[in-house]
């Protein structure tokens, strides 16, 4: 795969899945843009580290959605062009229905859907218009296995998820036509700071055993098919969701 003189904006790429995929572009060519919210040192490290020239970091808090079009805006204003954009970021809130108080459930399905799926529907929508002007491009969601088969103990994550599917492939039919390909993949447990916790805890073993292989995702595995969506050649794909659970759900 070549990404040579294509620009890619990852949000949420300071650490875990968001890191590896901004490391695979750049390895192959790409220009990264690495978004970050809050966590500056860890995406400076990031910016450092990557292969070749020409990167960047953004922050944005994609909460907002002044925020967010203005991410867009100045990746094509410093890079000239956006070609591949990749919906990483997302929260993971512990809110079970028998445990919370109502304002407490309200506050997590407010901050989950806003980071989870509002914001990326915003940015799908800055960047298609982008893309629609210079020939088209690629737009990778990250989903989660949760999106299938339920997250009791955080609904609001696993709703914002599917949405993330049925926002995924309406937007392939919708785009299409204009060159922008757009995807989904849906990894079960991976080898990132948001899973760390559950990994190391009682129930890691378990978590583990839930995978045939025995073990949960590597972060640089989800980056590898995210990188084979965004290629040339995966045109038929658009619409897809692909599970990188390691046959832990399996789903007709």
């Amino acid at each position: 795969m070549n990404f040579s003189d294509k620009t890619v904006l990852i949000t949420g790429a300071s650490r875990g899945i968001g890191r590896a995929v901004a490391t695979q572009f750049a390895e192959q060519g790409a220009r990264v843009v690495v978004h970050y919210r809050q966590n500056e040192a860890s995406a400076r490290q990031v910016l450092s580290s990557l292969a070749g020239a020409g990167h960047i970091m953004l922050q944005a808090d994609l909460r907002q959605a002044e925020a967010v079009w203005s991410l867009v805006d100045t990746t094509v204003a410093e890079l000239g062009r956006l070609d591949v954009l990749v919906n990483n970021a997302g929260v993971f809130r512990q809110h079970p229905i028998d445990a919370v108080s109502f304002a407490d459930w309200q506050d997590a399905w407010r901050d989950t859907l806003a980071v989870n799926l509002l914001g990326p529907a915003y940015l799908c929508f800055h960047a298609a218009a982008h893309m629609m002007k210079t020939g088209g491009g690629r737009i990778v969601n990250i989903s989660s296995r949760g999106a299938f088969r339920g997250e009791p103990d955080a609904p609001a994550y696993g709703a914002s998820k599917a949405g993330l599917n049925a926002m995924s492939q309406s937007l392939a039919k919708a785009l299409a036509g204009e060159n922008i390909f757009v995807y989904a993949v849906a990894p079960g447990f991976v080898e990132t700071d948001m899973a760390a916790e559950s990994l190391a805890g009682p129930k890691g073993e378990e978590i583990r055993r839930q995978s045939p292989l025995g073990r949960v995702a590597r972060p640089e595995e989800v980056a590898r098919t995210v990188l084979f969506l965004a290629a040339p050649g995966s045109e038929f794909l658009t619409g897809g969701i692909v599970d990188i659970n390691g046959a832990s759900y399996l789903r007709a």
